[in-house]
């Protein structure tokens, strides 16, 4: 059983035990389906089905690492035009093709593996061009061809080498005081606050190379007043390099709100792909413990220059259980041997940098929280598998305060959501493989009554449901209710 607050209290020997087994055959089942051929026509007849929706943005609503980039995958099969709207290389979305190969993609959009469509780096992504032709060539070697595909805003902000200098420094100065964010060092913070500074550089800027390089310097200028000596960067080494970097860039450079917005009255379908997710909003999420853009449904507007009203269906991808990497407050967190075995058998290490993540149960209120600000239309759960082995699931359903309080929604104030007490619902385990289940007909009946009870707490349906990583490991639930 577990506490209140989702402290494992006397797991057995048993369960914990049965963690590498599950996980290893887990790892063969995932390897053995991709190759079938029942797979790939289950693939196929999933994404046959037609998403009535030109536009549809596709969301985290958790704290990321969801698994949103599969979805995209699978859907932009339907889409002309796949694009990314905030983030920079923070994020990380793994993906597998109908042969079982493994990409994980960081800047580069998820419907890169659609030969047909094209792919689109908006102005609010923060763009660090290194790693992006790194990404690039390691896509090439793998059969997959970017050229005449990528397009990239002319007004997206850089990420140099400086900015990533910048995060481990402040990273550096929270130690020990307990007040660490936890960020991936991939200096997208200090990226944007360059943008809000307005003393960054934009893509635009490679086009007069000169310019960009008496700007570049004034940005290292700034690095090395805050920090003295132990900024370390080369600034002259990088404006060199980026002689070369705007040669390759800027081909795939355009003004890519005139370009959607022309394919939009053109009758293109459009896919949005999210990065990262809500509860990492700088406006909405656990702040200061967030990324520092907004991945909700406002960072798509302006990240993109597409307005809400073209936004035909506005997608939300949520784990079964939750995961959390970094600090910050995490109210349904499990530990002990329970955590330790779900890490494992769902894989749960960061796509960016490898680190464990933080393991709990469904959070509804979160959940629920989520759904408000981003206006969701259906919901994608994915990882549904990785319960399997467990007798019972907890979902937390409310918060308690110290004083008796009941909290619907997710506070503001920190020490409240840290000290509040989950309410849960328990609700029982299906025990049984359900990695090969392609139909919703053939779910465990336990499995539908947990994919069902989030559908009634939270009022959307919940269209799409992940049983591996694969592509084709996606059950399509055909309506809202019980079925």
């Amino acid at each position: 059983m577990l506490s209140s607050h989702g402290l494992a209290s006397g797991t057995s020997a048993r369960s914990a035990g049965r963690a590498p087994a599950a996980a290893l055959r887990y790892a063969r089942l995932c390897s053995a389906r991709t190759h079938s051929r029942s797979s790939r026509l289950a693939a196929a007849a999933v994404a046959a089905e037609r998403l009535d929706a030109q536009v549809c943005v596709v969301l985290g609503t958790q704290w990321g690492d969801e698994g949103k980039g599969k979805l995209v995958d699978i859907l932009a099969q339907q889409y002309d035009i796949v694009a990314r709207a905030q983030g920079g290389a923070n994020a990380g979305h793994t993906i597998y093709d109908d042969a079982g190969n493994k990409y994980a993609l960081h800047l580069v959009p998820s419907g890169i593996l659609n030969r047909n469509s094209t792919c689109v780096i908006g102005n609010g992504v923060v763009l660090h061009l290194p790693g992006l032709f790194e990404e690039i060539e390691n896509l090439k070697k793998k059969g997959v061809s970017v050229e005449g595909r990528l397009k990239i805003s002319d007004r997206a902000h850089l990420l140099f080498d400086l900015h990533k200098e910048i995060d481990g420094l402040r990273e550096a100065e929270l130690a020990g005081t307990g007040k660490q964010i936890g960020t991936t060092k991939r200096g997208i913070g200090p990226a944007y606050s360059s943008k809000a500074t307005r003393n960054g550089l934009r893509v635009c800027d490679l086009h007069k190379l000169d310019t960009f390089a008496d700007k570049l310097r004034k940005l290292s200028m700034d690095g090395e007043k805050r920090f003295g000596a132990g900024f370390s960067y080369d600034v002259e080494g990088d404006i060199e390099k980026y002689q070369e970097l705007a040669r390759k860039v800027l081909p795939f450079v355009t003004d890519t709100v005139e370009y959607l917005h022309t394919a939009y009255d053109d009758g293109k379908r459009i896919l949005i792909e999210g990065a990262n997710a809500t509860m990492l909003d700088v406006d909405f999420g656990t702040y200061p413990y967030v990324t520092s853009s907004n991945p909700s449904i406002g960072g798509i507007a302006t990240g993109l220059g597409l307005p809400p009203t073209k936004y035909d269906a506005v997608v939300g991808v949520v784990k079964a259980y939750t995961t959390r990497v970094g600090s910050g407050p995490y109210p349904t967190e499990i530990f002990g041997d329970l955590a330790e075995g779900l890490r494992e058998i769902g894989r749960e290490y960061g796509t960016t940098t490898g680190r464990p993540r933080r393991i709990g149960w469904m959070d509804i209120v979160a959940l629920r929280y989520s759904c408000k600000i981003n206006g969701l239309t259906h919901l994608n759960i994915t990882k549904l598998d990785v319960l399997s082995e467990l007798d019972e699931i907890k979902v937390g359903v409310a918060y308690k305060t110290p004083d008796g309080q009941m909290l619907r929604s997710v506070p503001a104030d920190l020490e409240t959501l840290e000290n509040v007490e989950v309410v849960y619902e328990t609700l029982p385990g299906w025990k049984s493989d359900i990695s090969a289940v392609r139909d919703w007909k053939d779910m465990p009946q336990a499995a539908k009554d947990y994919v069902q009870r989030m559908e009634d707490l939270i009022g959307i349906h919940c269209k799409w449901i992940g049983v591996g990583p694969g592509r084709d490991a996606l059950v399509v639930k055909p309506s809202m209710g019980k079925c």
